[in-house]
């Protein structure tokens, strides 16, 4: 195969050199085609079916071999050949000729772009299978685009040869008509620019709108194919109602209430959803109580002989409950109510595209968005429902503190807990099923975390996978296997936190017919809707994120796609630099690619680190440990992602989200005058780590040379002078 592709890639080269060596383009050039323009009338009158067969073949073989000229030839045909004739033998040629230079491409060329740049050539693949023909329809349609690019460039993917055969057929057409009618008028062409005249130039702009149109009538086509079932009603009570009263909910019906859209909130439980009630806020709270406990223990690093903490357990948990009551009123009804939000309490059940019901009432509505959110997900550990068990969303009524407290997950929810209860006095372990914590970020920023629980005293099992859950008499157990072995772990209570499960159920999807995707959360597009156009998810029930922050972010697309996308502009939601954090102590912080990513993907990367323990503020809190880890294109400043591990993490990633987002370097960073003494110096050290890494030893030693010039000649003394000098 691979000595085939030698002889090819030779062959290729041959013929390409030959024709520029020889200047044979001269032959097909506009002024040739002029002045042997009536011969060749005349040589096609007498034999019609050679010539027709020499200028097919000719055309083949200047398409395929990726020539100049194909243009002129194009002309050429509809000179010697008319209309009709011109049009059939250049439309068939050229399909002809460009599938083999697809062919040639892909033979050549495709094996070693997907080993250099394998993730990326899968993504353009995955796009390709999709939408791959309306694509390659378009750039035919389009003469901007050079066509044999076109040919060389979808040789590269994975779209089926027969269906770029049958699409440049169809797509070229138009274009080989409106020139070989060009090239009939040829003896009142003065130039090959003549092609570009305002009539020619309206009809290839109505050529580029006409894909744009072409795609509307299709998404059109689908909707009502969809709809099809489905009475539309002749006059609709509102425009907007959003099912789900969490972050995706909340702000979805905020926006549409922003822009006079009549909007009904619909929330079963609670205002403000998990993250308010049972998530993000009282896990702060409970994490800030428990990090004031931990400072206590340390009062030696800070100078204090002694200190001592006197705490009740119960009173901890009632004070994360005063927080998120303290926080209740932004997320109420009374505060959406007065945004202009009608906001009704009660289980929504989705009746058709058009219309849900709610307390016994039908509303009818142009758009819905789904923002069902998830909840914790329970593996089908035989025994555990028995025994009973914690989840992230019960634990928050517990007021007696458990002695021994078994934590299932090393995720960020597990870690974070497991690190608040361990410091509030409970005897932790912790159970994670991977063989380190955190398996989302890189190994050595997992094991950084690590250090810090065992040094704390967690009790941390890693590659142990629950198997069964058993009662004794005063105590649970939870049995894991490793290594093949049962090992048993007593405890007084467990903790499950091994991720979350979209909340796809009891409101209607399954009757409906909504998709799910493979994750088993609500299946979108990339403009959030579902398989019915009229109904749209976003936040942990779409995922593929169950981030607070980006469960808000696509809400925006929701809302924005739901109200105007039709018959409007829509929205592809952007998830190209989404950012996370895990609180515990040290903080995680990531935004982009982490080496575990860019590896997966096949991305090429480098890395600079700086130690967050040489930081002037950090040494003075006494939290110097850590790290900021910055991946970026090889020899460029481009960041392609960054971890940041150590106090304020979270806060300090802000930075380079901003970055990345508008595409600011790091040398852009390092440029960025930075508060003394703060944390947020880290992140500049870490550019200039970056800069020495990246500044050549040559340049070095030519500024060398030069500032040595700057000083005038220096009259040589011997080493033992030097060495005394020095001494003095």
């Amino acid at each position: 195969m691979k000595l085939r592709r030698w002889l090819l890639l030779g062959l290729l080269v041959l013929v390409i050199g030959a024709f520029f060596a020889f200047d044979l383009g001269r032959f097909l050039s506009f002024t040739y085609l002029k002045e042997q323009q009536a011969a060749l009338q005349v040589m096609v009158a007498a034999h019609w079916l050679t010539a027709a067969g020499v200028y097919f073949l000719l055309y083949v073989a200047v398409t395929a071999f990726s020539l100049p000229g194909a243009a002129v030839m194009t002309l050429a045909g509809g000179a010697v050949f008319g209309l009709l004739g011109g049009t059939l033998l250049v439309s068939f040629a050229s399909t002809l000729g460009a599938t083999l230079a697809f062919l040639i491409s892909r033979f050549v060329l495709r094996e070693a772009i997907s080993r250099r740049f394998g993730a990326r050539l899968a993504a353009i693949d995955r796009g390709i299978a999709k939408d791959g023909a309306f694509y390659l329809f378009t750039l035919r349609l389009v003469p901007v685009f050079p066509f044999f690019v076109i040919n060389l460039l979808m040789g590269l993917t994975a779209l089926r040869t027969a269906t770029f055969w049958w699409v440049s057929q169809v797509g070229m057409l138009p274009g080989t008509l409106v020139y070989v009618n060009a090239g009939t008028q040829l003896a009142r062409l003065d130039s090959a620019a003549g092609i570009l005249s305002p009539a020619l130039l309206f009809a290839f702009a109505l050529l580029g709108v006409f894909p744009l149109l072409a795609k509307k009538g299709v998404t059109l086509m689908q909707s009502r194919k969809a709809l099809r079932a489905f009475t539309k009603p002749r006059r609709f009570d509102r425009n907007l109602i959003v099912i789900g009263a969490g972050s995706a909910g909340l702000v979805s019906a905020y926006i549409a209430a922003a822009v006079k859209a009549k909007v009904t909130l619909i929330e079963k439980h609670k205002m403000g959803g998990d993250c308010l009630n049972t998530g993000c806020v009282p896990s702060k709270a409970l994490l800030r109580s428990a990090k004031f406990v931990s400072h206590v223990r340390r009062a030696q690093e800070f100078g204090m002989r002694s200190a001592a903490v006197d705490f009740d357990f119960a009173q901890v948990m009632e004070r994360v409950q005063q927080v998120v009551q303290r926080i209740e009123p932004h997320d109420s009804v009374a505060r959406y109510t007065e945004l202009g939000v009608e906001v009704l309490e009660g289980a929504a059940k989705i009746t058709s595209p058009y219309s849900v019901e709610v307390n016994g009432r039908t509303l009818t509505t142009r758009r819905i968005i789904i923002a069902a959110g998830a909840a914790p997900l329970v593996p089908p550990i035989p025994g555990l429902q028995e025994v009973g068990y914690l989840t992230s969303d019960t634990l928050w009524d517990l007021r007696a503190r458990p002695k021994r407290l078994v934590v299932l997950g090393g995720g960020s929810i597990g870690s974070e807990l497991a690190q608040a209860f361990a410091r509030l006095g409970c005897t932790v372990t912790q159970v994670e099923m991977e063989d380190r914590l955190l398996p989302r970020e890189d190994p050595e920023i997992a094991a950084l975390v690590l250090e810090r629980f065992r040094a704390e005293g967690i009790d941390v099992h890693l590659a142990h996978k629950a198997k069964a859950a058993r009662r004794q008499v005063d105590h649970k157990i939870l049995v894991c296997e490793h290594a093949g072995q049962d090992v048993e772990f007593a405890c007084d209570e467990i903790l499950v936190a091994v991720g979350r499960a979209a909340n796809v159920k009891g409101y209607g999807l399954e009757e409906l017919g909504v998709e799910l995707s493979e994750r088993h959360t609500v299946a979108v597009n990339p403009f959030l809707q579902t398989n019915y156009p009229t109904i749209f998810a976003c936040g942990d029930v779409a995922g593929p994120y169950q981030f607070t922050h980006t469960a808000a972010h696509q809400a925006w697309y929701a809302a924005a796609n739901a109200l105007f996308g039709s018959p409007f502009k829509r929205f592809k939601v952007d998830y190209s630099v989404i950012p996370w954090a895990t609180f515990t102590e040290p903080e995680v912080a990531t935004v982009g690619l982490n080496e575990r990513a860019a590896k997966q993907r096949g991305i090429p990367y480098q890395v600079t680190t700086y130690g967050i323990d040489d930081l002037d503020r950090a040494i003075a809190d006494s939290e110097a440990h850590g790290l900021v880890k910055i991946l970026t294109v090889p020899g460029k400043d481009k960041i392609l992602g960054a971890t940041i591990v150590g106090e304020h993490a979270g806060d300090l990633i802000a930075e380079f989200v901003l970055a990345m987002r508008w595409k600011l370097g790091l040398n852009k960073i390092l440029s960025t005058i930075h508060i003394y003494p703060t944390l947020a110096e880290a992140n500049k050290y870490a550019a200039g780590a970056w800069r020495r890494a990246n500044t050549s030893p040559r340049t070095l030693a030519w500024l060398e040379r030069f500032h040595t010039w700057r000083r005038g000649s220096v009259r040589a003394e011997p080493p033992s002078a030097r060495s005394q000098r020095r001494t003095a």
